[in-house]
């Protein structure tokens, strides 16, 4: 038995943070029913058509579920989706502030026809109306959400801002409504009863930001911007290698900085040098001290210095490229990597994370777009006739 078997999320979503979250749901077994839009469908869809043409953003989000194409302003589809609703668990939406309440789908509008509906409403800046605060309307990306919450200002170089490489404030967002997500249904375990869920882009993104907000508590200047190394200790990021490579390394304490120039180096004495004598020293001269590793590690190969770090115990890392994760040699010694249908044929997914017998997860299609509005349909009582009838409207 999955973890969340008997469980049905409906769900009207877009883009990342909402599909993240039910799919990780999908993966523990829930029954997840992706409300789209006909013709048009959830439009994280046409982001690219990097994955044997469709989206990498789609098909990485929206594995396991069951896709249902719905007008929800049509007024024949608002009986299909109370009747949905009627009979699931969990709600989820991230909509513009305000539109689910709008189509009647707020937790207070719900819990009259289903009291143990869990709702979870995913906004930029909370949907609120009892706060709402001056940005509870605003458009908000991840990119904007990454800058509102301060990340930008403490990543990239001391001349320019760099934003993360992947959507980090969708994803953040997407944990919390997931992890919340269950435990509510905990929740719903002892009281019998549902509850609201509103989650923040910029609320996940300030929890992920508490080291350089606490850094900063009685008005102190933030951490640098440093690129890849570490803003206060050093040595610690990327070196080069004489294989025009790279690798990553951090020293954490003195015994890691004595280990370091004795058996990477082979410079012992370097260890005492004052310039170099403790961390401060160290982060105060760093590029004298980088100037010393590199003139060291171009007489190497990559593997030869990563060889080196790990005789002297000193932590370290490759800097991969994509290709290089694909064939990463523990996730393959882990067998991480499985196969998920999609439209357009099989590719590879990564099993859930901390998950690894079959028995605790299940890996479905990626849908196409209404795959199932008609068995969706016919489960709910609508004959063919009525079925192609809502068809011909551009209802479903």
């Amino acid at each position: 038995m999955l973890p969340l078997d008997g469980i049905t999320v409906i769900t009207l979503e877009h883009a990342i943070a909402a599909p993240f979250c039910t799919r990780q749901l999908a993966d523990l077994g829930a029954r997840v029913i992706k409300i789209e839009r006909p013709k048009v469908g959830d439009f994280a869809r046409k982001y690219d058509e990097r994955v044997d043409g469709m989206s990498s953003h789609f098909v990485w989000t929206n594995r396991s579920k069951e896709s249902l194409t719905l007008d929800v302003k049509a007024e024949p589809a608002q009986d299909i989706l109370r009747q949905l609703i009627l009979k699931a668990d969990v709600l989820v939406q991230n909509l513009a502030p305000g539109a689910a309440s709008r189509l009647g789908l707020s937790y207070e509008e719900l819990s009259k026809i289903n009291p143990k509906i869990i709702v979870c409403d995913i906004s930029g800046y909370g949907d609120d109306l009892e706060h709402p605060g001056s940005y509870r309307d605003k458009k908000a990306y991840d990119l904007l959400i990454q800058s509102e919450s301060g990340f930008l200002s403490i990543t990239g170089t001391p001349e320019e801002y760099v934003k993360a490489g992947c959507s980090i404030a969708d994803i953040a967002a997407g944990m919390y409504a997931y992890t919340n997500i269950l435990a509510a249904l905990l929740e719903r375990g002892k009281t019998g009863k549902g509850k609201r869920i509103d989650v923040s882009m910029l609320e996940s993104m300030a929890e992920w930001m508490g080291y350089p907000l606490y850094y900063t508590l009685r008005g102190g200047s933030a951490p640098p911007r440093t690129g890849s190394a570490h803003a206060t200790i050093y040595p610690y990021g990327p070196f080069p290698t004489g294989d025009q490579k790279k690798v990553m390394l951090g020293i954490q304490n003195e015994r890691e900085w004595q280990a370091f120039c004795k058996i990477v180096l082979d410079q012992a004495d370097l260890a005492e040098h004052p310039d170099f004598i403790n961390n401060t020293q160290r982060s105060k001269n760093r590029e004298a001290l980088r100037h010393i590793i590199v003139n060291t590690f171009e007489r190497f190969t990559q593997a030869e210095i990563i060889a080196r770090l790990e005789q002297a115990k000193i932590a370290n890392a490759s800097v991969n490229e994509m290709q290089d994760v694909w064939k990463h040699p523990q996730l393959q010694a882990r067998q991480r990597w499985v196969n998920v249908e999609t439209p357009i044929g099989t590719v590879p997914t990564l099993k859930p994370v901390g998950l690894k017998s079959s028995d605790d997860f299940v890996i479905k299609a990626v849908p196409d777009l209404g795959q199932h509005t008609h068995q969706i349909l016919s489960e709910l009582g609508y004959v063919d006739d009525t079925i192609k009838s809502l068809e011909e409207s551009h209802t479903v």
